[in-house]
């Protein structure tokens, strides 16, 4: 007695009509399409059983891993459904971190910053290496020399200067932006050092996938990843 098995061409030719309806479920609703896969293993299952030859069985190791892929495609989606709610969680995690930040005074890596001369202005400078001598100048926003500090000597890391709010006349200066500049010797040569200024927070934008900025009061925008202390 001649048999025909039509196991697998049922159950390909099913899979496929399903495929294709879900992909059409999928480009409409979105959502739907996973409910569709589900209802899917168990039509398609019914479909194979009932064109089963009984006279000679077809290996179904072909059909599992079908039902495998389905299963495989459904737990990618919902990987990326969890990844997608944790990154979102994040993101509104670092909007209210951001908004903290708001009116609060940062150090940053800069050469400007607003000084109040009623008081002391504390700033630092970024020493490399040891150094015998260095200075800090200070000018006004027309390019005229303030004043000058001398740092002495010091050894690597930061070095910290303070500024009395007046020139080198003793006179205190008009309140504004003012511009910093430090600089050392090494064999001779005049090398310029990194200042570090505080600044006020005015406020923060940033974008999914993008550093987050920081609108600093005479400053302007500056990346987050340039701050290296938030003070009160």
């Amino acid at each position: 007695m001649t048999t025909t098995n039509t196991n697998t061409q049922v159950g390909s030719g099913y899979l496929e009509s399903l495929q294709k309806q879900k992909s059409k479920t999928d480009s409409s609703t979105g959502q739907a399409g996973s409910a569709l896969g589900k209802d899917a293993f168990l039509q398609l299952l019914v479909t194979q059983m009932k064109n089963q030859n009984p006279l000679d069985p077809q290996d179904n190791g072909e059909f599992v891993a079908q039902l495998a892929q389905f299963s495989s495609l459904e737990g990618i989606q919902s990987l990326k459904e969890s990844v997608d709610g944790i990154l979102t969680g994040i993101g509104s995690s670092q909007a209210l971190q951001a908004t903290s930040l708001v009116g609060r005074s940062v150090i940053v890596a800069s050469d400007k910053a607003v000084v109040d001369t009623s008081k002391s202005f504390n700033g630092q400078v970024v020493v490399p290496s040891n150094i015998t001598e260095g200075k800090v100048t200070i000018k006004d926003k027309d390019g005229n020399v303030v004043k000058a500090i001398d740092l002495g000597a010091r050894k690597a890391g930061t070095a910290d200067f303070i500024w009395d709010g007046k020139n080198d006349k003793g006179e205190v200066v008009e309140p504004g932006t003012y511009t910093f500049s430090a600089e050392t010797k090494v064999d001779g040569k005049a090398k310029t050092l990194a200042t570090l200024l505080p600044a006020k927070v005015n406020s923060v934008s940033f974008q999914n996938g993008s550093e987050m900025m920081l609108d600093l009061a005479g400053i302007g925008k500056v990346g987050i990843s340039k701050v290296t202390t938030i003070g009160i």
